[in-house]
């Protein structure tokens, strides 16, 4: 197995992407940055989707999904390339996309959210096959991907959960 050579830093910060790739600078947060930003995303998606009639919240939560997935690549991959380190632990706009995506579906009670928040985070930790090898994808893509294939795991045991009434 070969590493890839860590990317080269540059000395001038890109805003957009440092704010995003950051989620506005709470991958600055110690300790565990993305269990914050895991938490920040619930908190608001919850606050947020209280607002939506029932009939909007699948399509807004794959939406939101989507939409800070294609931002968060090219971000990631900025950060990464002007911080000059591989996958730097402050960028965690991909913890948003695998968090949003783990709620797919979920019903607004706490019991659910909390239910998603803890599994996306275990799986997000323990990268289970083939997650882990997500990751290895170049830049921005590989730091998005691993996080969306655990929120994708989560998604599918809160859904099981719910379906056999355990949550």
């Amino acid at each position: 197995m070969t590493m890839a050579a860590a990317p080269e830093a540059t000395p001038h910060r890109t805003a957009w992407a440092w704010l995003a790739g950051t989620f506005f600078g709470i991958g600055h947060l110690r300790p565990g940055p993305g269990t914050w930003a895991s938490a920040v995303t619930m908190l608001l998606w919850y606050a947020g989707a209280r607002q939506l009639p029932q009939s909007f919240l699948v399509p807004a939560a794959l939406a939101i999904t989507v939409v800070v997935t294609l931002i968060g690549i090219p971000a990631a991959t900025i950060v990464e390339r002007e911080c000059g380190r591989h996958d730097p632990g402050f960028v965690v706009i991909d913890e948003v996309a695998g968090q949003m995506l783990s709620l797919v579906a979920a019903p607004l009670r706490w019991k659910t959210l909390i239910a998603g928040f803890i599994l996306f985070r275990v799986f997000d930790v323990l990268k289970p096959p083939p997650v882990h090898h997500l990751e290895r994808l170049p830049g921005g893509t590989g730091i998005m991907l691993d996080d969306i294939g655990a929120g994708l795991y989560a998604l599918i045991v809160v859904q099981v959960l719910l379906h056999l009434g355990m949550l």
